[in-house]
């Protein structure tokens, strides 16, 4: 069993408009919601590919219900931790471009947070991803405190320093998160220290040049066979639910950074985050090009 811990859940809501001018009065297209955060979604992504897989998130408020009522339709296992604050809401614009817009989240109490971790222990995952940014009032070692066994962490800034500590088996940062806690502009490098930091391998999100693994075993790179336009929201998660099928089977970097670049397109071509095509999935998959750097 994968599990996901999203300890900064939100209620994602999805505008779609003609075009996005700023300043200007937009007519929208239509508005969808549904439960997400960064976790939720790779447990979406699993849970749509047959994966045995649960999602740990905190809620609070009339959102939180609506997040639960959400999570349950869609067929989700899910433990969900009860907060005091109302669960956050990020909202995203599409039209010819994609604008995302997150709030921070409610204030996570000590005893709240508490609460969580003795959720999360009392799992026992193969595999436990820890994804997204932590709530205010958690403490900067949150996912350090959370992280055994076979994991992944994504997120960014101090929370992945911090998570480091735990030497989670996979980090997952862009290039911006990756040059932002480093300082250093080669990929390779920053993610070279990394490693020395902790992480056993850092696997890297390129954008539209594809993914960059450093791993014990070696480095590789993976890009698409096209570049996509479409909703980019739940590319990562997409990625990062990959992974971690790719652990749960002991695949080969090579496989698992093949499968991960295919998924992430397959979640561009989504219609909201935690969407994936999945016919594509399956053609992309032996389309991307893999080779070591």
């Amino acid at each position: 069993m994968i599990v996901t811990v999203t300890p900064n859940a939100a209620l994602d809501v999805t505008y779609t408009v003609d075009s996005l001018k700023p300043g200007e009065t937009h007519r929208v297209r239509s508005v969808r919601q549904r439960a997400g955060g960064k976790g939720v979604n790779v447990a979406r992504v699993l849970h749509t590919l047959g994966v045995d897989v649960r999602a740990i998130a905190t809620i609070g408020g009339r959102t939180g219900h609506a997040f639960s009522d959400d999570l349950a339709a869609a067929g989700i296992p899910a433990k969900l931790v009860p907060i005091a604050g109302e669960t956050r809401r990020t909202t995203t614009v599409l039209g010819d471009t994609t604008t995302l817009l997150n709030e921070p989240g409610p204030e996570v109490t000590e005893a709240e947070w508490a609460t969580l971790g003795r959720t999360v222990h009392g799992q026992a995952p193969d595999v436990l991803v820890c994804s997204g940014s932590l709530p205010p009032g958690c403490p900067q070692e949150g996912y350090a405190s959370l992280l055994s066994g076979l994991s992944i962490l994504d997120t960014s800034g101090d929370a992945l320093l911090a998570g480091l500590k735990a030497k989670p088996t996979v980090v997952k940062p862009n290039l911006d998160e990756l040059r932002e806690v480093t300082g250093l502009a080669d990929a390779e490098s920053a993610a070279t220290e990394l490693r020395k930091a902790g992480a056993v391998t850092v696997v890297v999100s390129l954008g539209k040049d594809g993914m960059l693994a450093v791993s014990p075993s070696g480095t590789w790179h993976a890009t698409p066979s096209t570049v996509l336009t479409g909703n980019p929201t739940g590319a990562g998660d997409a990625a990062v639910a990959a992974i971690a099928l790719g652990l749960l089977r002991r695949d080969s970097w090579p496989c698992i950074l093949r499968d991960a670049v295919a998924l992430s397109a397959a979640a561009v071509r989504g219609a909201l985050a935690g969407d994936v095509d999945l016919p594509y999935f399956r053609r992309e998959r032996d389309l991307v090009s893999v080779h070591p750097s």
